[in-house]
């Protein structure tokens, strides 16, 4: 291995892989100075808090940087609007670590550092994500839990050894990665597919059986496909994300337990909470059935898919994946109005949709109407299917 020196800044999440890094990066690699860099983009004030007082203490310098609005308005607001989804969750973590790769690399940049690392595994999705935009910069990429091959139950030792306080034990090794738009829960007996998850890794929701029984009407309005107001209440994206993720937490809603095909090809088992996301993604797409042409929304089913993908693995900064944006951009220009939903055991309902922009036209197809003479479609059915019909008059013919 390659001695280093000088300074390196490592993106840091307070958890127990980021936290043995820090000593790593002296004693294996030999840098002189660790700086720490922790960025908020939704995690609980108390992760935050403790990731920064560990942060202090640990490392040469510590940096602090709230990215939260940053994070709903420029990250998660993109992705409504592409109806942003992996295989079938919301993507969250995927979302944040661009932004968060990108103000490491502010740091490194004013620190003068020479290079930048990370606690990602070579197993893992993250470490591409996080290399890409790194090395995007020009930086030099350090990685100690992938470079060094090491194991859970290695690192909760080696804390040990080093007196880092961490918050996981061998009994409950489980690796919780948050923003405001997702949490997810991996690691330990929840990798085995057939393990029934406990009720203690979920913090978001309510178990959908202990919901209230009672179901909860909200309405969602929305401006350009971003949603602006929560029950006709302006607010601002990161205030309106949390206060969904409350409201639609507490109806169980927004849990997925599921097989992931990572990047690399490997299938893992991922358990994920997206009380907001889940609500937000229906409303938005629902809405859209109303404002876009049908020509439209089949395109955009293509494009939404592609862009979930490359989202999902990090590349914001691939070519196509601003020209896709610039297309959802255009068709979102109409989607304006206001959605209603009801929230109820672990599941969200759509009641009604209405958009200035909308066209469906009560004129053109109430049965009580005489707007469209109905005589005028004759001419086209005789025309419809023509080919196929002809098809299937020679199958009916006697050879």
């Amino acid at each position: 291995m390659k001695k280093q020196e000088g300074t390196v800044v490592l993106a840091y999440s307070g958890g127990l892989d980021t936290s043995i890094c820090i000593p790593l990066l002296k004693e294996k690699y030999g840098f002189s100075r660790v700086v720490t860099v922790v960025v908020h983009v939704g995690q609980r004030e108390g992760e935050i808090a403790s990731a920064n007082e560990r942060g202090r203490l640990l490392a040469d310098r510590h940096y602090s940087i709230d990215a939260r609005e940053t994070f709903a308005n420029d990250f998660v607001f993109p992705a409504i609007r592409a109806n942003g989804s992996y295989e079938g969750y919301p993507m969250g973590t995927s979302l944040a670590r661009p932004l968060i790769a990108g103000e490491v690399v502010k740091v490194a940049a004013k620190e003068g550092a020479s290079a930048i690392a990370h606690g990602c595994t070579g197993k893992g999705n993250d470490q591409l994500r996080f290399d890409f935009i790194i090395r995007a910069e020009g930086y030099e990429v350090i990685a100690p839990i992938r470079e060094l091959n090491l194991t859970r139950e290695w690192e909760i030792d080696y804390a040990a050894d080093r007196g880092i306080q961490v918050p996981v034990i061998k009994e409950r090794p489980w690796s919780m990665d948050e923003n405001c738009w997702s949490r997810s829960i991996e690691g330990g007996a929840l990798e085995d597919p057939a393990f029934h998850p406990p009720e203690e890794i979920y913090e978001w929701t309510l178990s959908p059986q202990d919901a209230p029984d009672a179901p909860e009407d909200i309405t969602i309005g929305f401006l350009k496909g971003v949603p602006i107001s929560l029950d006709g209440k302006e607010m601002g994206g990161y205030d309106l994300i949390q206060a969904l993720n409350t409201l639609a937490g507490k109806h169980g809603i927004g849990r997925n337990d599921m097989i992931e095909d990572r990047i690399l090809g490997l299938k893992a088992r991922e358990n994920y909470e997206h009380p907001a996301a889940t609500v937000l993604l229906a409303a938005h797409h629902d809405l859209e059935r109303l404002v876009l042409t049908r020509n439209e929304l089949s395109f955009k089913q293509i494009v939404d898919e592609r862009w979930s993908e490359l989202a999902y693995m990090g590349l914001v900064h691939e070519p196509l994946f601003h020209a896709l944006n610039a297309f959802i951009n255009t068709t979102q220009e109409r989607v304006n109005g206001v959605v209603d939903c009801r929230l109820y055991k672990g599941s969200v309902t759509i009641l009604g949709r209405h958009s200035p922009d909308a066209i469906y036209s009560d004129e053109l197809v109430s049965f009580d109407t005489t707007v469209l003479d109905q005589c005028h479609a004759i001419g086209v059915s005789h025309y419809y299917g023509l080919q196929a019909r002809l098809v299937q008059q020679k199958k009916m013919k006697p050879s």
